[in-house]
């Protein structure tokens, strides 16, 4: 099984990346399941334009590949005035509509204070579902306050990242992947065409 995190984040360090690393490395205690980073401030992604996902090269050819090969997701962000970042969003605009269909994501975003908390539920929840993914319940918030030293010191919210990777596995490996009804189909044309 393949374990993907994604961080949204633009900083370094980050706090984002801190709270999915704890989240990943609990997910890779479970037998047979590999997990990787995409980090996107380390991507060099183009600005989606609106064409064919399939149309795409480079390194944003190979983050859609990434996501699409993966089999659960964790997704993780910083909240800046109560949403995700753009390079998350960019990322999520590239993908093709069927990526995380019937997959499993659990959801990390970290803040300044608990002030952006609901936006995981106003702001990712309904992301996740546009694309018909299962977020899987508990989604896990850290403030500045958790962190310290550049060490996610919280043992609380390092549980509650354990439970979250423990949670998603578990729902990859026991349930069919079932994605709902089908979205119409709506294609994808770039500015250029007639």
């Amino acid at each position: 099984m393949k374990l993907l995190a994604i961080s949204g984040s633009p900083s370094s360090p980050s706090k984002t990346v801190l709270a999915l690393s704890v989240a990943l490395a609990r997910g890779a205690e479970h037998d047979d399941v590999h997990t990787d980073l995409l980090d996107l401030r380390e991507q060099e992604l183009v600005f989606s334009d609106g064409r064919d996902p399939a149309d795409y090269t480079g390194a944003s050819r190979r983050a859609i590949d990434d996501v699409v090969a993966a089999d659960a997701l964790l997704v993780g962000t910083p909240m800046y005035r109560g949403g995700y970042t753009g390079r998350l969003k960019n990322l999520f605009d590239l993908l093709p509509n069927d990526a995380l269909a019937g997959k499993p994501v659990g959801l990390v975003a970290t803040g300044g204070t608990d002030h952006h908390f609901l936006a995981l539920e106003h702001e990712l929840k309904p992301l996740v579902g546009f694309f018909r993914a299962w977020a899987v319940p508990g989604a896990v918030y850290a403030n500045n306050t958790h962190f310290s030293s550049g060490e996610l010191v919280d043992r609380d919210v390092r549980d509650r990242l354990n439970d979250l990777a423990d949670t998603v596995v578990a729902f990859a490996r026991h349930m069919p992947t079932l994605a709902g009804a089908a979205a119409p189909h709506i294609p994808r044309k770039s500015a250029t065409e007639a």
